[in-house]
C-alpha cells in the first residue's frame, strides 16, 4: 500500500514517515521534496498508485487572507488529484474545538478544510487534535503583549506529538471512519497554569496573566473550547515526563 504524507518533511509528518515506512510504500510529499499543493507541481506524479493520503500540511503564513487561501486552494488541488490518482482515504490532522473558533481567520480556514474534505465523496478521517506540547512556545509568542503574556480563561489537555502521529498512522491504516474523532493528552491544565510550566521548565521566568478579555488567536474562548467533549484517543505521555528531557526545553 502507497502512503503520500502531505507536510512529510514537518514535525508530525516527519514522525508519521519514520512509523509507517517499514510497512508501507511512504512518500514523504512537501515543497522541499518537490511536490506543491498550491502549484501542484509534483503532485500528479506523487499520488500515482497512492492508496492513502495523509495531509499534515499547515500554512507557512498565518495572516488571515494567506491561510485561507492555502487550506482552500492546497485542499481543493489535492482532493482534485486524488479523485483522478483513484485515492481511496483521505486523513487530515485537524484541531480540537475548530467549529468554536469561527472568530479566529485560522480557524475559519481549518473549517474550510474540513467541509471541503466531508464534500469530496472521497472516504475520509478527520483527526482533531489539542495543542502539542511543542506548541506552548507559539502559544506564549501569540499572547504577548505589553512585556507580558496575557491568556484568556480556559482549559487546555495538551497532547505529545508522537502521540498524534502514532494516532494518525493507525487510523490511515484502518477503514475509513467518515467522521471526526477528538483527541488529546491525559491532562487537563488551566492555560495560564500550562504556560508557566513551560516557562519553569526553560529556566525563563516570564509574568503570565489571565485576562477575561483576552482572545486565543483571535477569538473569545469558555472554560471548555479547546478541550474535547469526548476524546476517541487520550495520549499516553505526560507533559512533566516529556518537558523535563533535555531535548524538548527549548
Amino acid at each position: 500500500m502507497k502512503i503520500v504524507i502531505i507536510g512529510g518533511t514537518g514535525l508530525i509528518g516527519s514522525q508519521l514517515t519514520h512509523t509507517l515506512k517499514d510497512q508501507y510504500d511512504v512518500l514523504a510529499a512537501s515543497p522541499n521534496t518537490g511536490v506543491n499543493t498550491i502549484t501542484q507541481a509534483g503532485l500528479a506524479e506523487a499520488l500515482q498508485n497512492a492508496t492513502v493520503v495523509i495531509d499534515v500540511s499547515n500554512s507557512p503564513s498565518f495572516a488571515t487572507e494567506d491561510v485561507m487561501a492555502f487550506f482552500k486552494t492546497s485542499t481543493e488541488n489535492l482532493l482534485a488529484a486524488e479523485k483522478r490518482a483513484g485515492v481511496q482515504h483521505h486523513v487530515i490532522l485537524s484541531v480540537v474545538g475548530t467549529h468554536k473558533l469561527q472568530e479566529s481567520g485560522y480557524f475559519r480556514a481549518k473549517q474550510v478544510q474540513e467541509d471541503l474534505v466531508k464534500a469530496s465523496g472521497i472516504p475520509f478521517s478527520i483527526v482533531r487534535a489539542t495543542q502539542f506540547f511543542e506548541f506552548a512556545a507559539g502559544v506564549a509568542h501569540m499572547s504577548a503583549a505589553d512585556g507580558k503574556i496575557v491568556l484568556p480563561r480556559g482549559l487546555v489537555q495538551p497532547i505529545a506529538s508522537a502521540d498524534v502521529a502514532s494516532f494518525l498512522a493507525k487510523t490511515a491504516t484502518g477503514t475509513p471512519t467518515n467522521r471526526i474523532v477528538d483527541i488529546a493528552g491525559p491532562e487537563r491544565f488551566e492555560l495560564d497554569a500550562w504556560i508557566r510550566r513551560y516557562f519553569a521548565s526553560i529556566d525563563n521566568p516570564q509574568e503570565v496573566v489571565t485576562d477575561a478579555k483576552a482572545v486565543y488567536s483571535g477569538a473569545a474562548i469558555t472554560a471548555t473550547t479547546l478541550v474535547p467533549d469526548d476524546a476517541g484517543y487520550v495520549g499516553s505521555t505526560h507533559y512533566d515526563e516529556w518537558i523535563s528531557k533535555p531535548e524538548n526545553q527549548r
